[in-house]
């Protein structure tokens, strides 16, 4: 199996990478510098083309949408730069579709699927204030990935979008709920789970339907 994982340098991504391998996979990772196999920046499409020219030959059967960024962690209402809400999204929103894009013909090669990890802060049911840059683009990716799995299915294209709990990461801070372990471990069984039946769905790390 041929999976490809954005944003595989470190934290979440570095994991699965490292899981996948180890269960005998054949990794892709990407990453903005040239540490693995694709220099990858999501929101450039220029290495989005430069991605899919490169793997070309090559059905992809996963594709892990893992990169993101939270800029806005720890900033007031009154800090907020215009900027910021560009750059998240370009990452959070336009690299994913840019990156399910750019690779489609290899995704329908092999039927393969699509997952997008989103977050909890997505959620309408979950407002309590706040990074309101992530909380946007976490929300808007998972509407993107709805979407793109009603119009993937027709081509055996399933696409699951997932929260993959509060992670002691760069991220998430030392404090957060569960480790990257225990995270990846939960993470790896949904992908796996992933069919057509499915498609569409958000659900955490531990197999729990998500409200939207």
């Amino acid at each position: 199996m041929h999976i490809v994982i954005t944003g595989a340098n470190r934290g979440i991504g570095q994991t699965l990478a490292q899981c996948y391998v180890n269960r005998g996979e054949n990794v892709t990772g990407t990453a903005r510098d040239n540490s693995l196999q694709v220099r990858l920046d999501v929101s450039d499409p220029l290495q989005q083309s430069a991605m899919a020219e490169q793997l070309k030959d090559q059905p992809v059967d996963l594709l892990i949408c893992n990169a993101g960024v939270y800029l806005d962690k720890g900033h007031t209402i009154d800090d907020y730069p215009a900027d910021m809400w560009a750059q998240s999204f370009a990452t959070n929103v336009t690299g994913v579709f840019l990156t399910v894009q750019a690779l489609l013909p290899n995704l329908r090669a092999s039927g393969g699927k699509v997952a997008i990890l989103s977050s909890q802060m997505a959620s309408h049911t979950r407002a309590p204030g706040g990074s309101y840059i992530y909380r946007a683009s976490k929300a808007a990716v998972l509407n993107l990935g709805r979407n793109l799995a009603t119009d993937l299915k027709k081509d055996g294209i399933a696409v699951g979008i997932y929260h993959p709990g509060w992670v002691q990461t760069d991220m998430g801070g030392a404090t957060a709920d569960i480790d990257v372990d225990q995270a990846v471990s939960g993470l790896i069984k949904r992908f796996d789970d992933l069919s057509l039946a499915t498609t569409g769905c958000f659900e955490t790390y531990d197999g729990q339907q998500h409200a939207y």
